[in-house]
């Protein structure tokens, strides 16, 4: 009987990183809510998160006019915008992609209608029409590799080859690639290759989670935030970094 190939169904075990970034930030398309995470297990996303800026009253943006409800946005205009994205682990920097331009926002659903159409042809494009500007980073002793994505055009600061640590500047937060408004999109991977990787399950080191709805914030710890929970970066306890 011919051997069977390994299932790609069959969960690979995770890896612990920090979150990208410090403040606050809302968790979009969290694993917590389901697996794939955005949907599909292309570009290896299967257990990708997203987190869009948000200010002390839990808000992506200062103002809305009309162009909220029946156009687009400039992306200036979100709190994520130009923040920093930090990196999540040490390790080397084994790819940079840039020269993605930073589109106009989109919170209409009138606005999300055509770019929701224009879907595939961005698939069609392949990779950098849907990770935008980003960097991808082999992390040491793992094997796995984490995929920053969205960067804001002309502001990453590393370049492939490049050795960077935990919590250093790679660039900001922008709008390119497959994106609606400003946010950090993070995924680990088993491979550099996008177009051939498959997810790799990640969980964060320690965090004040502001669950979705009527609840209390709470201190987590090597765990993956809930849907549309704010989160804020804290720094590991000796106490954790036991464990």
């Amino acid at each position: 009987m011919a051997a069977e190939s390994p299932s790609r169904s069959s969960e690979p075990r995770g890896i612990e990183v920090s979150l990208p970034f410090t403040g606050l930030w809302r968790t979009e398309n969290s694993p917590a809510r389901r697996v794939p995470s955005h949907g599909t297990d292309l570009f290896g996303g299967r257990y990708a998160i997203d987190f869009t800026g948000v200010d002390e009253r839990h808000r992506t943006a200062g103002s809305r006019s009309w162009r909220t409800f029946l156009a687009t946005e400039p992306p200036e205009i979100f709190f994520a915008f130009g923040r920093p994205v930090l990196a999540p682990a040490s390790g080397t920097v084994v790819a940079v992609h840039e020269g993605e331009p930073d589109h106009e926002g989109r919170r209409s659903q009138v606005a999300l209608v055509p770019y929701a159409l224009g879907q595939a042809a961005r698939l069609r494009r392949g990779v950098a029409a849907m990770a935008g500007n980003h960097v991808i980073i082999s992390l040491r002793e793992s094997g796995t590799f984490v995929a920053l994505a969205h960067f804001q055009a002309g502001s990453i600061r590393v370049s492939a080859g490049q050795s960077v640590v935990e919590g250093q500047h790679l660039g900001s937060c922008g709008n390119s690639g497959n994106s609606t408004q400003p946010h950090v999109h993070i995924q680990a991977m088993d491979s550099s290759d996008l177009s051939v990787a498959r997810g790799v399950p990640m969980r964060f080191r320690r965090f004040r989670e502001w669950p979705s709805g009527p609840k209390r914030a709470r201190v987590r710890e090597r765990a993956v935030p809930g849907e549309r929970a704010v989160v804020e970066p804290l720094p590991v306890t000796s106490t954790a970094a036991g464990h």
